[in-house]
């Protein structure tokens, strides 16, 4: 399923969906569960005492995603300041990780900063678009 089709089928959007909110609630979506995951992977790495920053920023993107797309997929009502300072709170903590885990060689790392820039950029998009 697909969480624009959902955001589309709400009564209060009536078919007049906005797909560049959609794109970042997605990206803010699986940018949580990616942030998670490699916080953890660098949990598990030979080197996690020195990764602190890294792992907290991590943890840090990936609950400030996660409030980010539920806030953003709320469709009842109108709350377009609270949503635009969300996608744009979720971009700067999405840069932050983006720019440590880039200093990493491993692949969760890796993946991780593509995720977070893709994030980043659908962020801000919307923000702009709301």
């Amino acid at each position: 399923m697909s969480i624009k089709e959902m955001i589309a089928e709400h009564p209060d959007v009536a078919g007049h969906e906005n797909d560049i909110l959609g794109d970042a609630v997605r990206h803010a979506m699986y940018c949580a569960a990616i942030c998670n995951s490699c916080a953890d992977a660098c949990m598990a790495e030979k080197d996690a005492a020195e990764r602190a920053q890294c792992i907290r920023l991590c943890n840090d993107c990936s609950d400030i995603c996660t409030m980010t797309y539920r806030v953003a997929s709320r469709r009842t009502g109108s709350n377009e300041a609270i949503i635009r300072s969300a996608l744009q709170l979720c971009a700067e903590a999405c840069d932050a990780c983006a720019e440590m885990c880039e200093m990493h060689e491993d692949a969760h790392c890796k993946r991780c900063a593509k995720m977070c820039r893709e994030c980043a950029r659908d962020c801000r998009k919307a923000a702009d678009n709301l």
